[in-house]
Formats: C-alpha cells, sequence, structure tokens
C-alpha cells in the first residue's frame, strides 16, 4: 500500500489537483490502484496539570474573564492608583472628555424622563405601601449616586414597578402598614440596605454570573404576571373601592371587585380613570408607531396628572367621592440612618427581603442595560453595575428612600430622547429636587384614580406575550418554566411566581447535566463523518465546499472578519442561550464580523430554526465542520480586493 504524505497531500491540493473515484471495474491489463490512504491522527492529552493551577485556572475564567485589571499592567504605582478610581467611578474618565454639546443631548432626556418619572414614583410607592413622597425621595439620591458609579449611558434610575409590588408584598407579611406604621418604614429600609448590600457584595465579589442561573423564560413569565397582578391592584383606585383585599392573587382581588359593584364603586372615579387611561394608551400608540413622537407617551402621564388635578379642585369632585393623594411632604430627603434595623429579629427579614428584592432589581437592570448597550455598540460592565446599584442604595437607604433600580420605561425614554451620558439621571434627579422643595402642594387633589391608570399603562408592556410563543416554538421546557411562574404570581402569590421559577430553571439545568441526550450515529456517504441520523436523514445530498484556493499574502496582520463558533459540545440551549448567541451576533455585526456556527446538533439546530435566528445568521454561514468554515472564510477573503 502506498501513502501520500501530508505535505504532498498539500502540495496537490495547492496545485489544483483532484481525486476521481471511478466506478468501473479495472481491466484484466490494468493493475488495480491502491486505495487513497487515510491519515489517522490520535487523540492528543495535554500536559498534566498540578491541583493548584487547576483550581487558579478555573477561578480565573469564572470571575475574572474579562480581565478587569489588564490594563494597570506595568504601570506606575500613581497611574493604577487613577485607573482603579477610574474603575469604580467611571465619571472621571468620561468627564474629562464631557462637552456642551453633550449636554444638550442629555439635558433634553433629563426633562423628559423627569416628567415620566414623577407620576409614576408616586403611584409606584402606594405599590410598596409607602406614602408617596418616598417615591420622589427614590428618584433624587440614587441617580445621583448612580451617574458617578455606573458604566450604562442610558439606565433611567428610580423606583420600578415589579420590585414595589414585589417589596410591599414581602413587607407586608412581616409588618401591618396601616396598624404598625413606623415598624413597616423602618423594615423597608433595612430591607433597602441589604438588598444594596448584596447587591454590591454581587459586584466586588464578581458573583454576577449567578443571576443568570433566573432564566430568560423565568423572567418573561414572571415580569408577565407582575404586571397583570399590579394592574389588578389598580382596580381598587380605577374604581373608587375603599374596602379593597390585602392579598394579590386574582381570586381573592376580584371576589373584592365584585363585591363591592352595588355600593362600592364611584362613577365619578370611573369615569376619569377610563377617559385618561384611554389617554394614555393612545399617546404610547403614537410614539410606538412613529418613534419621533417617542415624548408624546413621555409627557402624557404628567399631562394627565395636571389636568386630572385640575378637574378635581374646580369641581371639587373629591367631595363627590373621589378619593385624592391628600397632603406630600414637602422637603428633601430626611437622614434614616437611625431607622435601619442593625439588631434584633428585624435584621434577618429585613436581610431575607432586601436580598430577593435585590436580585429581582439586579436582574431587570442588567438586562436593560445590555439591550441598550448593544443598540449604542459599547461594553457594559455587569459587576461594576452591580457594584453602583448596591452603592446607590446603600446611601439611598440612610435617607428615605425605598429600592431603586433600573426602569425599562424611563430608560427606553432616556435613549430615545437623545442621551449621551448618566447626566441625565443627574437633570432628572434635580428636577425631582426642585418639584420636592416647590411643588408637592400642588399634588394634594390628585385623584388616586390617575395614578392607578398611569401604572396600568406603564406594565401593561411587560406582559410579552411574543416572547411566550416564541420560548413555546424554540423550548417546551422553558415554556412550563415561564406558565409556571406567570400562573403562580397571578394565582398566588409574587414570591409564589418568584420561587416556582427559579425551581423550575434549577431543575432544568439537573435534567440537562444528569441526563444528557444519547442519539444514533450514521456515516455520511462518501466521508468519514459520523452524524446523529435524525438530523441528517438526507446527508447523501449534503455538498461540500471544495475550491481550494491560493491564500494571498499580504503586509501585516488581517483585519478579523469571521468568528467561527464550535458547537459540537452545547447538547442543548435554552432562551437564554439564544439571546446570548443573537446578543453576540448583533455585535459582531456592528464590527463587521460574521458570525459562523459549526456542527451544531440537532436538538440546537431545531431551537435556533424555531427562534428564527438561522436566518438573521444566514443558513450559508452555518457548516458541518470547522475545517468547512474555515474554507469558506478562506474563499470569501480571497475574493476581497
Amino acid at each position: 500500500m502506498v501513502h501520500r504524505e501530508p505535505a504532498e497531500a498539500a502540495a496537490a491540493a495547492a496545485a489544483g489537483g483532484e481525486t476521481s473515484i471511478s466506478t468501473q471495474p479495472p481491466s484484466s491489463s490494468q493493475q488495480a490502484a491502491p486505495p487513497p490512504a487515510v491519515l489517522v491522527y490520535k487523540v492528543g492529552y495535554p500536559p498534566r496539570r498540578s491541583l493548584a493551577t487547576e483550581f487558579t485556572s478555573t477561578l480565573r475564567e469564572t470571575f475574572f474573564h474579562d480581565s478587569p485589571l489588564k490594563q494597570c499592567k506595568d504601570q506606575s504605582v500613581s497611574t493604577k492608583l487613577q485607573m482603579g478610581l477610574q474603575l469604580l467611578f467611571p465619571v472621571l474618565g468620561w468627564g474629562r472628555t464631557y462637552s456642551l454639546s453633550m449636554f444638550k443631548g442629555d439635558l433634553v432626556a433629563g426633562l423628559t424622563i423627569a416628567s415620566l418619572c414623577i407620576p409614576q414614583d408616586i403611584g409606584y410607592s402606594k405599590l410598596a405601601y409607602l406614602d408617596p413622597e418616598y417615591g420622589l425621595y427614590s428618584s433624587f439620591v440614587p441617580p445621583l449616586i448612580y451617574a458617578a458609579m455606573g458604566s450604562s449611558k442610558d439606565i433611567a434610575i428610580g423606583p420600578v414597578a415589579v420590585v414595589s409590588l414585589l417589596l410591599g408584598s414581602l413587607l407586608q407579611k412581616e409588618a401591618d402598614h396601616d396598624k404598625d406604621r413606623e415598624e413597616y418604614l423602618r423594615l423597608a429600609f433595612t430591607a433597602t440596605f441589604f438588598a444594596g448590600i448584596t447587591q454590591a457584595a454581587l459586584g466586588f465579589l464578581r458573583l454576577g454570573f449567578l443571576i443568570d442561573f433566573l432564566s430568560h423564560a423565568a423572567i418573561v413569565g414572571f415580569m408577565g404576571g407582575a404586571a397583570v397582578t399590579i394592574a389588578l391592584q389598580q382596580l381598587k383606585y380605577v374604581l373608587g373601592i375603599r374596602s379593597f383585599t390585602k392579598e394579590t392573587d386574582i381570586v381573592s382581588v376580584m371576589e373584592s371587585v365584585w363585591g363591592s359593584v352595588r355600593h362600592g364603586w364611584n362613577w365619578q372615579t370611573v369615569a376619569i380613570a377610563f377617559t385618561f387611561l384611554a389617554f394614555l394608551l393612545l399617546a404610547k400608540y403614537i410614539g410606538k408607531r412613529n418613534k419621533k413622537y417617542f415624548w408624546v407617551p413621555a409627557i402624557a402621564p404628567v399631562t394627565s396628572v395636571i389636568l386630572a388635578t385640575l378637574f378635581v379642585y374646580l369641581f371639587r369632585a373629591d367631595k363627590q367621592g373621589v378619593q385624592i393623594v391628600n397632603k406630600i411632604k414637602k422637603g428633601v430627603n430626611p437622614s434614616s440612618v437611625h431607622k435601619i434595623y442593625f439588631t434584633g429579629p428585624f435584621v434577618a427579614k429585613g436581610f431575607k427581603i432586601g436580598a430577593v428584592c435585590g436580585m429581582i432589581g439586579l436582574t431587570e437592570a442588567v438586562a436593560i442595560g445590555r439591550t441598550f448597550a448593544a443598540m449604542k455598540d459599547y461594553q457594559l460592565d455587569g459587576n461594576k453595575e452591580m457594584v453602583a446599584l448596591g452603592t446607590m442604595n446603600i446611601v439611598g437607604s440612610m435617607t428615605s428612600c425605598y429600592i431603586a433600580t433600573g426602569s425599562f420605561s424611563r430608560s427606553a425614554v432616556n435613549f430615545m430622547a437623545g442621551c449621551r451620558t448618566p447626566v441625565s439621571n443627574v437633570v432628572m434627579s434635580t428636577v425631582v429636587l426642585l418639584t420636592l422643595l416647590l411643588i408637592t402642594p400642588l399634588f394634594k387633589y390628585t385623584p388616586n384614580a390617575i395614578l392607578g391608570s398611569i401604572i396600568i399603562s406603564a406594565v401593561i408592556g411587560l406582559v410579552d406575550y411574543e416572547a411566550a410563543i416564541l420560548i413555546w416554538k424554540v423550548d417546551k421546557m422553558d415554556f412550563v418554566a415561564c406558565m409556571g411562574a406567570f400562573f403562580g404570581v397571578v394565582f398566588k402569590s409574587v414570591e409564589i411566581g418568584l420561587l416556582i421559577a427559579v425551581s423550575i430553571s434549577f431543575a432544568k439545568i439537573l435534567v440537562q447535566v444528569t441526563r444528557p441526550r444519547t442519539v444514533l450515529l450514521g456515516n455520511l456517504p462518501g466521508t468519514t463523518i459520523y452524524r446523529n441520523t435524525e438530523q441528517y436523514p438526507h446527508a447523501r445530498i449534503l455538498r461540500w465546499l471544495t475550491d481550494e484556493e491560493d491564500r494571498v499574502s499580504a503586509e501585516g496582520l488581517p483585519r478579523i472578519s469571521f468568528l467561527v463558533v464550535e458547537m459540537s459540545p452545547v447538547i442543548d440551549i435554552d432562551t437564554s442561550g439564544i439571546h446570548a448567541l443573537e446578543d453576540l451576533y448583533k455585535n459582531l455585526q456592528k464590527r463587521g464580523i460574521q458570525l459562523l456556527l459549526s456542527n451544531p446538533g440537532s436538538a440546537v439546530i431545531e431551537k435556533l430554526q424555531s427562534s428564527k435566528l438561522t436566518e438573521h445568521i444566514g443558513n450559508g454561514h452555518i457548516f458541518l465542520t470547522v475545517a468547512d468554515a474555515v474554507r469558506f472564510c478562506t474563499s470569501k477573503s480571497m475574493q476581497e480586493p
């Protein structure tokens, strides 16, 4: 048998040679040609590593995969100190290049989100069973801290509906907000303090990857269920019901609503609520249809508050049963350090509530930050974000604030209004300060009905039915997690829905690890490759890229044009993984780099196809092997001028 050496085979390929296989038997006068040589490579074994080396490598890959201190290498002590401060306070970096033109964009964005946040803050504080001024306090101090420490240019900071509802629901189980008002308030500040401690600790210890255990599907279901629950809670204000259940499940709420239908509803309240709810939804529709009218839904809430307040004042509708906000305490945030529980039985309760609310706040803020960072093509440091969010909540707990985080509705408006830096948060904070000092008495006659309408219009967007449909198409187990979280929140409570979401997410991970997929492999005709017989039933019609052109040598290193992701080790993928892959694709597209996939398994390619990610990447950019992908890259590179 004649063996062709690898160098000889490579030379033949470079010369454009090809091998043909004859289907006719050789004649008696001809000598049968030897079969082509097959090169067999054995698996290479990496050198053994000591326990210390392996442990150190694992820690580095887990906690410091992004090499945060790489830029400090070979620098002087003073430079390292400066870089360290800049790492903790990004404002020291971008602040040096801040200009008047950038401030113009931040000023417009800040004023726009301020008009949105003020009525929302008053309404969200009611979800947490706190007085209206605490919602405004929470949009004054925390945004200032975040502006100095945050790395996102687009996040707008303040109270949000889901965290407010969760906080109020958990606090109410420990202290009654009506009977034990002072104790309830102290526990709220304690929970906010420990929420900040939890968030900052996760960032400093670089444990941000822990929030990824709460899958995208679970978050979709939880947020949708919370939105429905929040909307149901607003029926108390929209219908003018004075005696209302403290439970959050849909059965208790509807029993309370229908039980008061004969004598508990106020028609003036209903008229105000539904009139302005229609106005708010119309404004949101206009802004969604035409992006240049983004300011319409942004100013609609404050416009509604002004008009509704004026109506109640002129016609004294409060004398006819319309419930109003009454007095909002005037002035700047008072200190609340002395109200935080640092000892006693409430410390453990505050820590438990704070940790849960802090994790949900983190998940929402990081997801929002990554979304807008991808749109503007800049990097977002998740661990740095956690430190910033944690610090602002720690300081907030000492200045009469409750848990604040990134708001999706405000961040979207901030983005569309043309914000350039976190200074837009400073502008918003300044407007809130002026409101606390000067305008709060004007909110006395603001009807609760309009606040309920504003909250309902704000949370409608949290019910992402399109994402739920996509999850059903992609991964049925993810859909179970999504629906489990949704129904748990709607029919039981917010914390039960959250527990279901986390439990199913962990269960899915355990199932995938302990029960890996087993498939029957078959040979692809004409090759030495074996693949899943269910994935490639028609392997005979597959075509291989066979063109092997001479490589064109160029001076210097060529730019990166392709990124090949080898997916053979990926036995399955869920919606969180698909979103991560989609984000990677979008980022690479902006940099002019094409994403290529190599050998995705049957379960993986099926879900990629269901999510339509294969259409975005292009079926022509998904390959059977890395070698095929490399040949494609080489061919494309050679075609470029």
